[in-house]
């Protein structure tokens, strides 16, 4: 009987063909909701909905002050006969303790006891901790705003021109940065920088540079300083004055200590716009990554880093959006003095 009535149907009515589509919708829309449930898929929206939902995470990040600086002026000259100079740059007095050969084991466990037991804040408080597991020590005394290069050498009566062969169990230079007055020591968050220098030496010769840099907290923790890659071309110093040979060797034996990282990519242009609008300033940084290349306007609509399509954990901003203001109406107000008429 059903069957007579589905050919009659089709022989004799159009709305059969309009009933098997509307089935057919039927089963697909419940297919769709069964498999996603309410949260249609990002292909199925509008624009408007994919631009609130693709936005990543904001990392919380607090402003410090930090009062420690630390550069190699001329790292091509370095080595472990030699010595290397190290210019600091300090905005309180300061005392710079170098440590030839400090074992790596104890530089960590001493990092930990910042945490844990007391606070590294003067350089015997890291000699207990080290357990004087070191080759040889140097200190300077820095004065405030001073940018006077120090050298730091090995003495002859040492024997020292190399450290082993990778992995090795002693840095080759560890720089103590903290703060002279107990005062100072009140005012800051950050109350010391370590600062893990290479040096080239008969056995390993990668070129001179700092491998890491721990800032030290007055509330026992500490942070590893890492290097921002920023869209724009900029003046590096520390690869300008070496060939793309010397560059290349050196990026060979960084992978086979295990310190290699992935090389940025250099934006063509001088400006410091955002990669995508080429309009906004770049204000965010986003991680793990760490390419600083995108507007306030443009974050909103990325999942991935437009330069190295790693997808975006977390992002913060450069500076806040009073910040910002406060520079655009400084901007403004130096273009428009010059025209005034007083």
């Amino acid at each position: 009987m059903a069957a007579v009535f589905l050919v009659t149907l089709y022989e004799y009515s159009p709305l059969f063909y309009i009933t098997v589509v509307f089935v057919c919708f039927l089963v697909t829309s419940g297919l769709v909701l069964g498999w996603f449930g309410l949260g249609v898929p990002v292909i199925l929206r509008n624009s408007e909905e994919t631009e609130s939902s693709t936005r990543v995470l904001k990392k919380r990040m607090r402003q410090v002050k930090n009062p420690f600086g630390l550069e190699i002026p001329h790292p091509a000259t370095a080595s472990v006969t030699k010595g290397v100079t190290l210019t600091p740059d300090c905005l309180e007095d300061c005392i710079l303790t170098c440590y030839w050969g400090c074992s790596v084991q104890k530089l960590h466990e001493a990092l930990q006891k910042h945490v844990y037991c007391f606070r590294i804040k003067t350089p015997q408080a890291l000699e207990d901790a080290l357990y004087s597991e070191y080759l040889y020590r140097q200190q300077y005394f820095i004065k405030k705003n001073d940018k006077e290069e120090k050298y730091c050498q090995l003495p002859e009566d040492a024997q020292v021109v190399d450290f082993g062969p990778v992995p090795r169990s002693r840095y080759p230079l560890i720089a103590l940065l903290t703060l002279a007055d107990e005062e100072d020591r009140e005012i800051y968050d950050i109350i010391s920088m370590l600062a893990v220098i290479h040096i080239p030496d008969e056995s390993y010769r990668l070129s001179c540079r700092i491998l890491y840099q721990y800032l030290l907290l007055a509330q026992g923790q500490y942070h590893d300083l890492k290097q921002l890659f920023m869209s724009a071309n900029s003046t590096a110093p520390s690869s300008s004055d070496t060939s793309p040979g010397e560059r290349s060797s050196d990026r060979s034996l960084l992978e086979k200590a295990g310190l290699a990282e992935d090389e940025p990519e250099l934006h063509e242009e001088n400006s410091k716009d955002c990669v995508v609008c080429q309009n906004g300033t770049v204000n965010w940084v986003l991680l793990p990554c760490r390419h600083a290349c995108l507007c306030d306007g443009c974050i909103k609509y990325f999942q991935q880093c437009p330069m190295c399509r790693q997808f975006v954990q977390e992002s913060f901003p450069l500076c806040s959006k009073k910040e910002q203001d406060e520079d655009e109406s400084t901007h403004i107000s130096q273009d428009v003095l010059p025209e005034r008429v007083f």
